[in-house]
């Protein structure tokens, strides 16, 4: 669960922020994540949960009733986009700050949250570790993602800064040395296959490698695998 360290570097965060109470939204469509979520942010001081939302059309009307501080969102709410939502919310209320959960932190969704405007992106499977160090930043206007998230996105930043790849390619080819094949990284990142086959295609071309086995050694050696 949450350390003394993890709440005093809140505390202190958020006493150089402000001296009023943090209101703070949360959104998941699980009644379980959500008592998880509340339990963990009611151990932080000034920390006040405002509302909870269960769905994107929820969440937006909570938004704008309350004007949080701070939206904790789950980016599998169903009946809309989540990191559309995020791009409207920030729009709306740039005063909010958003910090995005999700089950996976593949690179290139990790980047697209980002881009959306979200400030944090923490793993779900790391929330009792993360949340509050999460809230701690951005509460500082600083930025935060879960650090297994952050070494391969760092590893992706690398690979498309020094040899050409897309983010999407990065990530493709991330995928490939894991060992998947192009139906379930098709089904993993909600491409077609044949998109995925041609962003094969062009890592083969932009890389200059032949096999499976230098697209794996590339991998390794720029850590998109193994950290």
């Amino acid at each position: 669960m949450v350390s003394d360290l993890h709440r005093t570097a809140f505390a202190d965060a958020r006493t150089r922020a402000s001296e009023q109470r943090i209101r703070v939204i949360i959104a998941d469509d699980q009644l379980a994540a959500r008592r998880l979520l509340r339990r963990l942010l009611e151990m932080a001081p000034g920390v006040e949960v405002a509302a909870e939302g269960i769905d994107l059309a929820s969440v937006i009307d909570h938004v704008d009733r309350h004007l949080p501080d701070v939206l904790v969102l789950d980016l599998s709410l169903p009946n809309g986009s989540a990191i559309a939502a995020i791009r409207q919310l920030r729009k709306r209320v740039p005063q909010t700050r958003v910090v995005a959960l999700a089950r996976e932190g593949d690179a290139a969704l990790v980047q697209q949250v980002l881009d959306a405007g979200a400030s944090a992106f923490v793993l779900k499977d790391r929330v009792d570790t993360d949340l509050l160090e999460a809230l701690s930043a951005v509460v500082g206007e600083s930025e935060y993602v879960s650090p297994p998230a952050k070494a391969r996105l760092a590893a992706m930043r690398q690979a498309t800064g020094e040899d050409g790849l897309s983010v999407r390619e990065a990530e493709v080819l991330r995928l490939i040395a894991l060992g998947h094949t192009s139906a379930e990284i098709a089904l993993k990142l909600h491409l077609s296959r044949r998109t995925v086959e041609t962003h094969r295609a062009r890592i083969h071309r932009k890389l200059g490698l032949r096999t499976r086995a230098e697209l794996v050694r590339y991998a390794l050696d720029r850590h998109l695998i193994g950290c």
